[in-house]
C-alpha cells in the first residue's frame, strides 16, 4: 500500500480551516484515543495515558501486524486494528497518540488534525527544516491540541530549574553543556522481522525505496531517510530545556565535529561533537553511541552559579563557596515526567488551553539538531539563517 493525499492533507497543505472536533469534554469523561505507530515508545506512553486516565484506546495502527496485536491484546481484544492510520483517524475519537518515525510524524498529525482529533506527537515533531511551517499552519489553523512529546517541560524538577535560571539565581549564563550517551553495543538483540506481517512499502512512505533491512526498520533514527541520529533523537530533548530556560529559539551558528567511528552501517555518525551559539551564549553537545558511563543531562553556566540537570533532579553550586558546603540547591525527581506530560495533555484538551510543550517549542526544538546536522553534512559549520547568494 502507498500513501496517496487525500482531502484532509489538502486541507492542510492549503493553509485551511481545519475541521474542529464537536465533542465537549468534562473532567471525569472517558477520553478516547486511537494509537499511530506501536512500537517500544508508545509502550510507555500508553501506560502513561493509562496512568492518569480516565481513557480508553478505541483504535491501533501500525504496519506491522504484531506490534498492532501485542496492543489490542493487551486490552483484551477490545481496539481495533489497522494498517492503514487513515482508518484510525475515520473513528470516533478525542485524541491520537503518534509515535512512528520521523519521516512520518508531519504527515500524520496533519491528516489528524484535519479530522478533528487532537494530537501528542513524538519529538521530534518534524523531519525536516521546511516541515516546521507546515506543521506550524496546520496546528494554528485548527481549533485542536498538539502537544509536542518533549516531557522535561512538565517534569517538575526542570521547571523548577527554570525558574531558577530565569530569576536570575547563575548570574548571567554564557554556557550550556549538554551530552548524552549510550551504547547500543550492549543492546538485547532485536526479535526477528516477520516480513509477512510487515508491510514495508507502506513503512517507508514517503522515503525512496530501497529493499527491506532489519537493521534500518529497528534503528531507523540512525539513517537519514526516517531520522537525524543523535541531534534529533536525544539532543532535541535537551536543546529544548535550553531554548525554554533562556527564552530564545534558534542559534546564528552551528559547528560539528562527528563521525562513525563504531556503527559504518549508519548514515548518522555515532560519535558527536556539537556547538550552536546563541545570541549571548554558546551550546555545546557531546555524545557517542557506545558508551553509557554518565547518561545524560545539561550544565548551565553562569557568573554567579552553575546548575546541572538531568532526569533524576538538579543541583545548584555556587561559585566561591568551598566544595563541601557547595550544593545550595538540590532536587531529586521520583516520577517519570512523561506521566505528567500526558497529564498536561489530557487537561488541555479539557480545557483548551495551550499545552506546556506547544507547537513552537517543538518544531525550534527539532530545527537546532537539523541545523547542526546541516552543518556535519555540509563543511563542518553552518550561519543561519544562510545567507541568499547575490
Amino acid at each position: 500500500m502507498t500513501y496517496k493525499p487525500n482531502r484532509r492533507s489538502f486541507i492542510i497543505a492549503s493553509g485551511m480551516t481545519a475541521l474542529a472536533s464537536t465533542r465537549v469534554l468534562g473532567a471525569n469523561d472517558t477520553l478516547r484515543i486511537g494509537i499511530i505507530g506501536a512500537g517500544g515508545r508508545m509502550q510507555a506512553l500508553i501506560d502513561a495515558a493509562y496512568e492518569v486516565g480516565p481513557c480508553q484506546i478505541v483504535a491501533v495502527s501500525d504496519v506491522y501486524g504484531p506490534h498492532r496485536d501485542a496492543v489490542r491484546a493487551r486490552f483484551g481484544g477490545t481496539p481495533t486494528t489497522h494498517i492503514d492510520y487513515h482508518e484510525v483517524l475515520d473513528k470516533e475519537l478525542d485524541a491520537v497518540i503518534i509515535a512512528s518515525p520521523d519521516h512520518w510524524h508531519v504527515r500524520m498529525a496533519a491528516d489528524a488534525l484535519a479530522a478533528g482529533k487532537d494530537v501528542y506527537l513524538e519529538k521530534p515533531v518534524t523531519h525536516s527544516i521546511e516541515e516546521g511551517a507546515v506543521l506550524t499552519r496546520a496546528i494554528r489553523s485548527s481549533k485542536q491540541i498538539l502537544q509536542c512529546g518533549m516531557q522535561q517541560r512538565s517534569w517538575a524538577h526542570f521547571r523548577d530549574a527554570v525558574d531558577l535560571i530565569q530569576g536570575g539565581s547563575l548570574g548571567r549564563v554564557v554556557q550550556v553543556r549538554t551530552y548524552w550517551w549510550q551504547n547500543y553495543q550492549r543492546s538485547k538483540p532485536p526479535k526477528p522481522i516477520d516480513t509477512q506481517a510487515l508491510d514495508w512499502k507502506l513503512w517507508l512512505g514517503s522515503a525512496p525505496d530501497q529493499p527491506f533491512s532489519e537493521e534500518k526498520f529497528y534503528l531507523w533514527r540512525w539513517f537519514w531517510n526516517f531520522g537525524g541520529g543523535a541531534m534529533t533523537d536525544l539532543f532535541t530533548h535537551w536543546i529544548d530545556v535550553v531554548h525554554w530556560a533562556m527564552k530564545v529559539d534558534q542559534p546564528r551558528d552551528a559547528q560539528m565535529l562527528a563521525d562513525k567511528y563504531v556503527f559504518e552501517s549508519w548514515d548518522c555518525p555515532d560519535t558527536v561533537q556539537a556547538a550552536l551559539r546563541y545570541p549571548g551564549f554558546d551550546v555545546v553537545y557531546e555524545g557517542m553511541m557506545s558508551s553509557s558511563i554518565d547518561d545524560g543531562g545539561l550544565e548551565f553556566r553562569g557568573t554567579e552559579a552553575t546548575l546541572k540537570v538531568n532526569r533524576g533532579g538538579f543541583s545548584m553550586y555556587r561559585e566561591g563557596v568551598p566544595n563541601e558546603q557547595n550544593s545550595v540547591i538540590k532536587e531529586e525527581s521520583f516520577r517519570d515526567g512523561t506521566i505528567t506530560h500526558m497529564q498536561n495533555f489530557f487537561h488541555c484538551m479539557q480545557t483548551r488551553k495551550e499545552p506546556n510543550a506547544p507547537v513552537e517549542a517543538g518544531v525550534a526544538a527539532a530545527r537546532a539538531g537539523q541545523i547542526a546536522n546541516l552543518a556535519y553534512r555540509g563543511k563542518g559549520q553552518i550561519a543561519w539563517p544562510p545567507k541568499s547568494a547575490s
